[in-house]
């Protein structure tokens, strides 16, 4: 039997999904995140997942589904017990803003994660044509589709790598909160 670290014993680890169209880069994304290096990767089919140590007393677990309209009717099947979601944008594809648009507001609706934070991620900022964030938070309509639950849009590239460290934080720190209100509830719920 190995010897295993106290440090392993403690680090909670919280459920991340990440969602978003095909070519909106997921999967360079969730790589970036893990290896800080920029990898080839063709279309998701089913889901890439890896385990992201934060530093702290949190692992995060993030589930990349891919986004083909045939897999997105199988989105549903992954938001239970989430802690936090990540709907990744291409800043630069305007003509598929209002369709990525309409799958965000299709997830929200699930009851499964009524009170799950949200990070969208705008990628591919290093374009020219990108559109910022404060576009993508209007053109995502993210204020009405998120008034019930915190939320947060982050500008990034994939591939430079800017921006991931403040998501990475952002994300991690909805993520223990949402494990704290979900522990707090279960306590409630327990004592009734």
């Amino acid at each position: 039997m190995g010897l295993i670290s106290s440090k392993q014993f403690k680090a909670k680890q919280a459920q991340v999904l990440m969602l978003g169209l095909d070519s909106a880069g997921k999967s360079t994304l969730l790589y970036k995140l893990k290896f800080n290096d920029v990898f080839v990767t063709l279309p998701t089919i089913g889901f890439n997942v890896e385990m992201i140590e934060t530093g702290g007393s949190i692992t995060l677990t993030i589930w990349d589904v891919g986004g083909q309209h045939k897999m997105r009717s199988a989105w549903s099947d992954y938001l239970e017990n989430i802690d936090g979601l990540v709907y990744v944008v291409d800043s630069t594809d305007k003509k598929r803003l209002e369709e990525s648009k309409k799958e965000l507001e299709l997830v929200l609706k699930n009851e499964k994660i009524k009170d799950v934070p949200v990070v969208v991620l705008a990628n591919k900022q290093d374009l020219p044509e990108a559109l910022d964030a404060v576009e993508i938070t209007r053109r995502l309509n993210m204020k009405k589709q998120c008034h019930d639950r915190n939320w947060y849009v982050q500008p990034c590239c994939a591939i430079t790598g800017e921006g991931l460290s403040a998501a990475l934080e952002k994300v991690t720190s909805f993520a223990k909160s949402c494990m704290k209100s979900k522990q707090e509830t279960f306590t409630i719920f327990r004592q009734d």
